[in-house]
């Protein structure tokens, strides 16, 4: 799994830390970042990328696959 957080959309909501708070953390812009990959379970992982509410986690699988936001 890939993580890739987009900081220019991101708008600091956070719900993303709410959920798997040891993979994201929000800087000193108030905007999330990618703390720790492997910090949590996958599936809080994408429970987090889909609690964005701009969908600004973008989520690969191991074969380079897009699998969040759907395509």
């Amino acid at each position: 799994m890939k993580i890739i957080v987009d900081q220019d959309i991101c708008i600091g909501a956070a719900p993303c830390v709410a959920i798997a708070s040891k993979t994201f953390d929000l800087n000193e812009k108030g905007k999330a970042f990618l703390k720790d990959e492997k910090g949590d379970p996958e599936s809080l992982i994408m429970q987090a990328a889909e609690s964005c509410p701009v969908q600004a986690i973008i989520i690969y699988d191991d074969q380079g696959n897009q699998i969040y936001p759907k395509m």
